[in-house]
């Protein structure tokens, strides 16, 4: 009976050591900073996002309210004509009514009881009431025409203003965001020289080495190719290009559908649009292997309670504690354990999107 027990604990310990032999590399980076303070050209990436989504919003707003008293405008202005011409007819009924009307004294020689003069002062007092009706509501349409007029100018003028905000608000976010990129890619362009330069200098020791010792292995890097974002368009066409290729990369996925955060968060704060997805893909599975709720990046010990949130987050944290896209920098401040293969995985994943 021992033996079949030893066995089956044998058997069972290899399945397991396999299972997670299957899994993507995972750092669970408890130590790393989930919080990283942003450097100059982060805060004016993330200032020019918020300048410019307000100004949207406040453009977006003005443009309702312009078409509200346009809309009222074109009301009154149809109004008008008719209520001019009973306001006429109200003040010659009203003159000729004010001149044939009895004066007191007629009213009470003529009235059967005080009920009857009661009665015949009211009606004329209806009568002029109805007649002075039509006239202030003329005045009151010809008011609202003037005031609202007025205010469709200052609309104008304040959707102008809005819209030479917006323009200046999204030049200053498309500088700042290609310097950000620009940087990047002299990075990788440094760092590519210097693997080689290592790789040079590492060839002619290996070559006066004994035959009969094995060269040393070396482990070529996956070379991120570059992003090709085009920081000269606006948000909601830099949205609508990353949003269907993330989603394609993400098909089938936890992450699924989640194209449009990563490309909104990927605007808001500046980086590699592809940057987060594809560490999703070398933490998690692309969240298929969370050990933190919503955490398919590793990111310390967070846990969120959506993707949204998650995703803002992680976007954020990368681009103030780790520049606009991967570098071997990056990875060993990521995952100092194993920073090149952590690279090289997730550069092979950022190629794919």
């Amino acid at each position: 009976m021992a033996q079949p027990s030893r066995f089956k604990f044998v058997i069972g310990i290899f399945v397991a050591t396999f299972a997670l032999s299957a899994l993507p590399f995972v750092a669970f980076a408890e130590d790393i900073d989930t919080d990283p303070q942003p450097d100059a050209l982060q805060l004016e990436v993330e200032r020019s996002a918020e300048a410019y989504q307000s100004a949207i919003e406040n453009m977006t707003q003005i443009e309702d309210a312009l078409a509200e008293n346009e809309t009222r405008i074109a009301e009154l202005q149809k109004l008008i004509p008719e209520q001019q011409r009973k306001s006429n007819e109200a003040a010659v009924a009203l003159y000729k009514s004010q001149i044939d009307s009895a004066g007191l004294l007629d009213l009470l020689l003529g009235s059967a009881s005080v009920e009857d003069l009661f009665f015949r002062v009211d009606a004329i007092n209806r009568v002029t009431l109805a007649h002075e009706t039509e006239l202030s509501r003329l005045v009151e349409m010809q008011n609202e025409l003037a005031a609202t007029t007025e205010q469709l100018e200052a609309d104008r003028a304040a959707a102008e203003e809005s819209v030479n905000a917006a323009d200046r608000a999204l030049t200053a976010a498309q500088t700042a965001r290609l310097e950000a990129q620009r940087r990047a890619e002299e990075e990788a362009q440094r760092q590519a020289e210097a693997a080689a330069a290592a790789a040079a200098a590492q060839a002619p020791a290996q070559s006066e080495e004994p035959e009969s010792e094995a060269p040393a292995e070396t482990v070529a890097a996956e070379t991120v190719v570059s992003d090709g974002a085009d920081w000269t368009s606006d948000q909601e066409s830099f949205i609508a290009e990353w949003t269907w290729r993330i989603d394609a990369y993400l098909a089938g996925s936890p992450l699924a559908g989640q194209g449009r955060t990563f490309a909104e968060a990927a605007w808001n704060y500046g980086v590699d649009p592809r940057w987060s997805p594809a560490i999703s893909y070398t933490e998690s599975s692309k969240g298929a292997a969370c050990y933190m709720p919503h955490n398919a990046w590793g990111w310390g010990g967070c846990e969120w309670d959506s993707w949204e949130e998650a995703i803002n987050d992680h976007v954020r944290g990368l681009a103030r504690g780790y520049g606009y896209t991967i570098s071997m920098e990056a990875a060993q401040k990521y995952c100092p354990p194993n920073a090149q293969h952590w690279y090289d995985v997730t550069s092979a994943q950022m190629n794919l999107i």
